[in-house]
């Protein structure tokens, strides 16, 4: 069967101007750009050293050490595309050119304040931003949505995220002090998804808990409920804390409909940041009153989550620069629905759930 699951790429790319040289952008942006072919004019970093490392590496032609610097060298066509932590975005932003495209790193804030100002930045300068939320490119993800926009799969009523894996947190000390960890910096990947197939929620149900052995983080484990009403599940269900081998880890999504169904384990997360392999498979059910038992197909699907989804979430920038996109999938309005949901689920975990009544157990 043939599939669609690489990303349309801009006509005529456009010259990139990175603030930003942290493990993201070293691991995954520039891999993706080299990959696309996209042109990265200079990077910038508070510790210029870092900018100058990655230049090298990648053959940029200019390293900042001032976002003033950084952009009064940019290209009249560029874009630019924020890789630093969610509090510099407005500073940044306020100094952009106006009316400028924009590439904002996941999170769009860590906090609904900070989402808000962020919002408002872009619009008082009149940018177009997206939200790098790339696991929407993920080739697994895009070819989940191939099928089930091709009405292959029937009516989509279950979506399934389910993450058992052993995290490395030292990789990321950026957050370790901050109030909100698991929803906020990784299942908001996995509310993304879920909300790019089925919508906005009418409500949600979540538990965010610390892990015993990873006491200095906000939290590390989730299960979350998206309500859709009464005929369409949506489970999120996340442990950063499996530390037993890899035997029993899972890491992946899955898709029921009333016609078939499709799972796609996301290799990454299994061995972060190294990953394991992904794996794409889909089933359709045979005709109504075959004997023909249900088979599952398996389908090798080129790259992965890190570096080829951020292929995806620049092209958008760049093709609706252009004009060959109407609307970016990921724009600033879209995903300020999925951070909606993010501060939902926080809410829930504060209120807690309904108390059991065990009066009835009382001897008499």
């Amino acid at each position: 069967m043939d599939i669609t699951y690489k990303p349309t790429l801009p006509n005529n790319p456009v010259p990139i101007v990175i603030f930003g040289a942290g493990g993201i952008v070293k691991d995954a942006h520039l891999p993706a750009y080299k990959q696309a072919g996209f042109q990265v004019h200079g990077i910038y970093n508070r510790t210029v050293a870092k900018a100058e490392k990655l230049a090298e590496q990648y053959s940029i032609p200019n390293a900042y050490a001032t976002v003033e610097e950084a952009i009064a060298d940019a290209p009249e066509n560029a874009v630019f595309d924020l890789a630093v932590m969610p509090p510099q975005f407005v500073g940044i932003l306020d100094k952009l050119p106006k009316n400028s495209h924009v590439l904002l790193q996941k999170p769009m804030g860590d906090d609904w304040d900070t989402t808000l100002a962020i919002r408002d930045a872009c619009w008082r300068n009149g940018h177009q931003a997206a939200i790098n939320c790339q696991l929407r490119f993920a080739p697994f993800t895009m070819a989940a949505r191939d099928l089930i926009e091709r009405g292959l799969i029937g009516d989509l009523h279950h979506m399934e995220v389910h993450v058992e894996v052993y995290t490395p947190w030292h990789l990321f000390p950026h957050i370790h002090g901050l109030p909100r960890v698991e929803i906020q910096q990784h299942s908001i990947h996995h509310l993304d998804i879920v909300r790019s197939f089925l919508g906005d929620p009418g409500s949600m149900y979540a538990r965010t808990l610390k892990h015993p052995k990873q006491a200095e983080l906000a939290s590390t484990r989730t299960t979350m409920i998206l309500d859709y009403g009464d005929d369409i599940q949506a489970t999120i269900l996340v442990n950063h804390g499996h530390e037993f081998g890899a035997k029993h880890q899972q890491s992946y999504i899955k898709w029921e409909g009333t016609e078939g169904a499709i799972k796609a384990t996301m290799g990454l997360l299994k061995n972060y940041p190294d990953g394991v392999p992904d794996e794409f498979e889909y089933c359709l059910l045979p005709p109504e009153g075959s004997d023909q038992a249900p088979e599952w197909h398996r389908v090798d699907l080129e790259g992965s989550w890190f570096p080829e989804a951020f292929v995806g979430s620049m092209a958008q920038v760049m093709r609706h620069k252009e004009g060959s996109l109407d609307a970016m999938p990921t724009r600033l309005e879209d995903v300020m629905r999925t951070m909606a949901c993010v501060e939902a689920a926080y809410a829930s975990d504060a209120a807690g759930g309904t108390p059991v009544d065990y009066s009835f157990a009382v001897e008499g």
